[in-house]
């Protein structure tokens, strides 16, 4: 500006002194004017330029809070600073106090968590990353609760037990799921220490397509079989899972077997083309409402598709069988839990006597499997609610598939002839916190945006599942999360195997009446009404 002033100046005075000059008086005037104009024009666009550059950066590039101004917040926060294409880490929360407004690798400790929603919204936060590994499921809630999700991401890094002789990394970090805000401890696992007995053996899994079998030939693949029978009734499944095992173990022979449990013949002539050392038995009905309809149909799939599966294990030579039941065995009030009670006391009256190495490993319900509670909360959430409950006391054991699975695997392990194994499964969850949650993590208000409604109890359900009848005794094994039961039943084979031959024939009659008198002497803390006509009815709008 100054320099225009005194550049028109200088041009003003010349002028007034030069002779012959022929410009009007007006040049000076318009001189001053034009070029005040094109100079500060030309500062103000390429301003306006740089700025538009500036929005448009800042708009592209992901602000990330990191919770945890600890070791691994920093290794985050390094890797970020690298690699700085990922997003741009904005600073810290952390509850320690004599952190707050500190400086750590030139971020700041903004605040505590109790601060994160106003931290988020005013730093303009795209993504959290919770980097807490000794974080508590409870504690990650709490976080996670204070954040809108619908317009936040949060991530989270696993737990301690697998950072240990780790740095944290970019690569580790996933989003939260329901089985980081579920309140019980995440299981160690150290499937090498006891997968001697599966290494370059012949494994056959029964159920192979189903969500535990399926996982079961997942993890048994990483402990070098030398043959994995995939066994399963359902051809899809049987082939997803047998394009994801090839692809993963590309060294290993993987056989596919359509086969039914049920057909004796087929079964056994499985068995007797590739001599399965170990055999995982998986195959089961397990939808409580569908099989109170169709009892007729769990007793000849949990119970005599095991005979038949058992019979073929002795009859082959099989070194050890692991039969998957259920918490819904113990005090069964519904047929299906009732089904697999049976199945129990048949592998462990076998066990007694037989030169296999049978066990049985019971244990609650395991998260995102076919018929489970999740994959039903989630539909309902994506449809914009209600999420349907049957009670608000109703709770349940939980535990995730793969944990699950690694520690069937451990108790095969430990199996030396008609054991019974119960998984610890922590506590029981309500079923209520469990849809909550599930709407917290979809970026809705529990019973603002999603409501949750109560229905009535079905035929066959429980308020709260049990783990162990009254007269079974447990202690851990060498795994803490496996106990090993023994209980007063003295049932003996040759008792077991006339009672089934009576109870088949009355299933195959349709004879409820019948199976029920049997089953009572079996199972005679059974709810009294199972297998009344009245309480197997159904009808479609509760299950």
């Amino acid at each position: 500006m100054w320099g225009i002033l005194l550049g028109n100046l200088i041009f003003s005075i010349s002028y007034l002194f030069a002779r012959r000059v022929l410009l009007p008086r007006s040049v000076i005037f318009l001189t001053f004017f034009n070029t005040l104009f094109l100079i500060e024009a030309s500062r103000l666009f390429w301003a306006l330029y740089n700025q538009s550059l500036s929005k448009g950066s800042k708009h592209s590039e992901k602000r990330i809070l990191i919770v945890g101004a600890g070791r691994a917040g920093i290794q985050l926060l390094e890797e970020f600073q690298r690699r700085s294409h990922l997003g741009n880490v904005v600073g810290f929360v952390d509850d320690m106090k004599r952190k707050l407004g500190r400086h750590v690798r030139g971020k700041t400790v903004l605040g505590t968590t109790d601060e994160i929603t106003d931290i988020v919204q005013k730093m303009s936060v795209d993504e959290v990353i919770i980097a807490i590994p000794s974080a508590s499921s409870e504690r990650i809630r709490e976080i996670v609760s204070k954040i809108n999700m619908k317009v936040v991401r949060v991530k989270v890094l696993p737990g301690l037990s697998r950072l240990i002789d780790k740095s944290a990394s970019i690569s580790m970090l996933k989003n939260v799921e329901i089985e980081d805000l579920l309140a019980r401890d995440t299981i160690k696992i150290d499937l090498r220490s006891v997968g001697e007995y599966i290494t370059n053996k012949t494994i056959l899994v029964t159920g192979g397509g189903g969500s535990i079998g399926s996982e079961i030939c997942r993890q048994v693949g990483r402990l070098h079989p030398g043959m994995l029978l995939v066994l399963g009734k359902g051809e899809n499944s049987v082939y997803e899972i047998l394009e994801e095992l090839k692809e993963t173990y590309p060294a290993i022979s993987i056989i596919p077997v359509i086969a039914d449990v049920c057909d004796a013949n087929r079964i056994r002539s499985v068995f007797k083309r590739y001599k399965p050392d170990i055999v995982f038995h998986a195959a089961a009905h397990k939808h409580v409402p569908l099989m109170e309809m169709n009892p007729t149909e769990a007793f000849k799939v949990n119970l005599f598709g095991t005979n038949v599966v058992v019979n073929a294990c002795e009859e082959s030579g099989v070194e050890r069988m692991v039969f998957i039941s259920t918490d819904k065995a113990v005090n069964p009030t519904n047929v299906m839990g009732l089904s697999k009670r049976m199945a129990e006391l048949l592998v462990l009256s076998r066990g007694k006597t037989s030169k296999t190495r049978f066990a049985v490993v019971r244990f609650g319900n395991v998260l995102g499997s076919r018929g489970s509670v999740i994959p039903k909360f989630k539909k309902q959430i994506e449809k914009g609610g209600p999420i349907t409950i049957t009670h608000p006391d109703m709770e349940r054991f939980f535990m995730t598939i793969p944990e699950a699975v690694s520690l069937v695997i451990q108790a095969g392990a430990y199996a030396n002839g008609g054991n019974l194994f119960v998984l610890n499964m922590g506590e029981q969850v309500k079923i209520s916190k469990l849809a909550s949650d599930m709407i917290l993590l979809s970026g809705f208000v529990p019973d603002q945006d999603i409501k949750i409604e109560y229905t009535d109890i079905r035929p066959g359900e429980k308020l709260s599942e049990e783990l162990f009848y009254a007269d079974e005794e447990y202690k851990p094994t060498e795994n803490r999360d496996i106990f090993v039961v023994t209980s007063n039943n003295n049932l003996s084979s040759q008792d077991f195997d006339r009672r089934l031959e009576e109870m088949k024939r009355c299933c195959d009659a349709e004879n409820l009446e019948g199976i029920r008198r049997i089953a009572l002497e079996l199972v005679p803390t059974m709810d009294k009404r199972l297998l009344n006509s009245d309480h197997s009815s159904v009808d479609k709008h509760s299950i």
